[in-house]
């Protein structure tokens, strides 16, 4: 088995690829032969020893095998697995150690992938399609005619996020830090774009001819956009928050949120939208569903695992489009 290894919190030099025996699934595991393994800006804070967005740390012991998504097909099962079986093409997410070509993952953890569904549009869609799924239906369901801010529309998560809270009726606005992301951003659906490295989003939002305040602020930003979220929403607003990018809130009075509107903020975390089996098939159906009837899955750049390095320079560059993938 080939996989990378952390050996010390820091830069890519720490990641090393390592050559170490097959793994063996034990009682209600599976041998997954990997094809595709996701990258995320949170393997690199990860690396880096940082602190997630709570505040709180890692809990990472020293060397480690990052990542925690993937798709590939299954090689072998272990005792009580009776869903799948050697030959079944898979994913999953949630399951640390995912940077190797061979990877042992509980079977409750899988999903299958469809036939007409590639192992590669498998691989970057189903975390970051499954977190947009419930952000704009359940987190807070987009409905036709809402106003819907989206921050960081060109990254991988963001990216879905435009095209379903589109397709469900909404106006989007869309924040972005290039032109080229603003195009891309267009392409994907967005109605209305702002550069907000050359313009302060929340002016480029009140300069729209028809804007009368938002019901839905979508942002995996947090910390630097916060304020100005709140001052955007129309009464009875809801702020979804799914990522800190650029690090946790500081303390806050809630009842700000009555005399601006009662409005609703939403922390959110994927794991808590599929904590049974029922709901994450559900879930992934629904973005493989999706594919099918043409979303648009943008992959950043695909490297090696020996080119782990330049995986993780691209997403700390801010540079990229879509989804970061390792090949195998």
């Amino acid at each position: 088995m080939k996989s990378i290894l952390v050996r010390d919190f820091g830069g890519p030099e720490n990641m090393v690829l390592h050559d170490g025996p097959d793994p063996s699934p034990g009682a209600g595991e599976v041998l997954v032969r990997q094809a595709y393994a996701g990258v995320n800006f949170a393997d690199i804070s990860q690396r880096q020893g940082k602190t997630r967005g709570s505040g709180t740390q890692y809990e990472t012991q020293l060397p480690y095998v990052p990542g925690n998504e993937a798709s590939g097909e299954i090689e072998a099962v272990g005792t009580g697995v009776e869903s799948f079986k050697a030959g079944d093409r898979v994913a999953y997410r949630g399951v640390f150690g995912a940077y190797c070509d061979k990877a042992v993952v509980p079977a409750d953890s899988l999903v299958r992938v469809p036939d007409d569904v590639e192992l590669k549009t498998a691989a970057a869609v189903l975390t970051h399609g499954m977190t947009a799924h419930y952000v704009t239906h359940d987190a807070y369901c987009v409905e036709a005619g809402d106003w819907v801010l989206v921050h960081a529309a060109a990254g991988g998560t963001g990216g879905l996020v435009t095209q379903m809270a589109k397709r469900r009726g909404a106006t989007v606005i869309a924040t972005a830090s290039t032109t080229q992301k603003l195009d891309h951003a267009r392409r994907l659906g967005a109605d209305h774009l702002i550069n907000y490295s050359e313009q302060d989003f929340e002016a480029g939002c009140r300069a729209i001819a028809g804007f009368e305040g938002l019901h839905a602020v979508l942002d995996n930003v947090s910390a630097s956009t916060f304020e100005q979220n709140l001052r955007l929403m129309r009464p009875l607003g809801t702020l979804v928050l799914f990522g800190a990018s650029s690090g946790p809130i500081p303390p806050f009075d809630l009842q700000r949120l009555n005399a601006l509107g009662s409005l609703a903020i939403r922390r959110t975390n994927l794991k808590h939208y599929v904590l049974t089996r029922a709901a994450l098939e559900r879930r992934a159906s629904a973005v493989f569903d999706m594919v099918r009837d043409g979303l648009i899955v943008t992959i950043a750049g695909t490297f090696a695992l020996s080119d782990v390095g330049a995986a993780h320079d691209l997403i700390s560059s801010r540079g990229s489009m879509g989804k970061v993938l390792l090949e195998f």
